[in-house]
């Protein structure tokens, strides 16, 4: 907002300590691949303030909207004051909390989440005082993922348990057993189709009983199952929400309430290949949200088109790209394979196969059967993987189909891919499929 209006007053309020920190590093800092915990912390209040004079008030937390008055109430952290502050314009960019389901224990000394610096730091503090020789980390998401990598990097026996039957939901069931195999490679014990039903303190550490009667013992303890948009705020000031509690917003992401916008993983937003309402919380859609928010706050007629959620994520030895919408969702949909859609899938080397150092990776490819248009991939294997999946990922939003990719100019050189990239080599088969060769 500052880059496109100098003379605004931006207020920034913000209940923790911190802004601005570095999420998604937050395992890396605790695997100690991140080694020094400064890194983390992208911008300061300080800097703010003399960079582009933003007035950022750490530990305020904003207790209630006021939406008829164009008002807040804060409550300083520090010395229990509350106070009102008036709005012209208000951006509501709360974000998300890992969910901690009801279950018997979940409170337990030993049972932590992973979100905040704070989160980090007490977990970071276990490892070094208490040095854990087993961890159980419930839930197979990016996080959980990540965690379990980085907990074994730390010399910990980590056991990771999946109430789905797969690690990675956004991936198909296919895909997803090449990542079960190599968590099982690298010594992650697998625990898949079974739920946590209890947690129970036992001889110091803590026993967690699942739905199946089977029992795992953990001095540590991550939970990763999911998270919920911090809407309660939106809510209360009557605020529309949807049935999961992000706030509905319009192609200009403005709420049901006048002068009031929202970004990021508190929001609703658009699937952009399939036109659904969905949530999708991804760092990459936040940003580009809360740059166009701060365009149509100056007035410009901009739009968020919506997400498709391309993401990645290292596992171990390999890396799990997506974007786009994948088989189970068009099944659930009622959309029938050979019929709506077909898919392929190749595995190709990283680069020129004699060249050395080329690693194997699956390229599994969604796309409509009528014209050919790209729905989705899915990607897993060694080096590269981003990069397809970058490229996929721009033929989407391109509206691009298998003939295209077929015909895609990408670059070329031994150590860097084929002179038929696995991109280009997709786009062969499903053309092929296609045209029925």
């Amino acid at each position: 907002l500052r880059r496109r209006d100098e003379k605004r007053q931006i207020i920034l309020l913000e209940r923790g300590e911190y802004i601005s920190y570095a999420n998604c590093g937050l395992p890396y800092y605790i695997g100690d691949v991140i080694k020094n915990r400064d890194s983390l912390l992208l911008q300061k209040p300080e800097v703010m303030k003399a960079r582009f004079d933003i007035d950022v008030r750490t530990s305020s937390e904003v207790t209630a909207i006021h939406t008829d008055r164009k008002s807040i109430e804060i409550k300083d952290k520090n010395t229990g004051e509350t106070y009102e502050e008036s709005y012209d314009d208000l951006v509501i960019a709360t974000g998300s909390s890992p969910l901690v389901p009801p279950i018997p224990g979940i409170d337990g000394p030993d049972i932590h989440t992973l979100w905040t610096i704070p989160d980090t730091d007490q977990i970071k503090q276990v490892l070094v005082e208490k040095k854990p020789r087993r961890a159980a980390v419930i839930g197979g998401g990016f996080i959980g993922l990540e965690m379990a990598e980085n907990l074994v990097h730390a010399g910990v026996e980590v056991t990771l348990i999946e109430m789905q039957n797969q690690v990675m939901a956004p991936l198909d069931p296919e895909m997803a057993e090449l990542l079960h195999e190599n968590l099982t490679a690298n010594g992650v014990r697998l625990v898949l189709g079974d739920g946590v039903s209890s947690f129970e303190r036992e001889n110091g550490h803590t026993v967690i009983r699942l739905g199946s009667g089977k029992t795992v013992e953990a001095d540590l303890v991550l939970l990763s199952i999911g998270v919920r948009p911090n809407s309660s705020l939106a809510k209360e000031a009557g605020i529309t929400l949807n049935q999961r509690g992000g706030i509905v917003v319009d192609s200009h992401l403005r709420t049901s309430a006048d002068h009031v916008y929202a970004v990021g993983d508190v929001i609703e937003v658009e699937h952009y290949v399939l036109g659904t309402k969905t949530m999708i919380p991804l760092a990459g859609p936040a940003n580009k949200e809360a740059r166009i928010c701060a365009d149509i706050l100056v007035g410009d007629e901009k739009e968020y088109k919506g997400t498709m959620g391309t993401s990645v994520a290292r596992i171990f030895d390999y890396t799990a790209a997506l974007t786009g919408v994948n088989e189970k969702t068009l099944r659930s949909m009622g959309k029938v394979k050979g019929t709506d859609y077909e898919t392929v899938l190749i595995n190709q080397k990283s680069h020129a196969g004699y060249y050395p150092g080329g690693v194997p990776m699956s390229v599994k490819v969604i796309y409509e059967k009528a014209t050919g248009k790209i729905l989705g991939a899915q990607i897993v294997g060694g080096e590269g993987v981003d990069k397809r999946c970058d490229v996929l990922a721009v033929a989407i939003r391109a509206g691009m189909t298998a003939f295209d990719l077929a015909q895609l100019e990408l670059c070329y050189a031994p150590p860097y891919s084929s002179a038929k990239d696995p991109v280009n080599m997709a786009g062969f088969v499903a053309a092929n499929v296609l045209d029925g060769t």
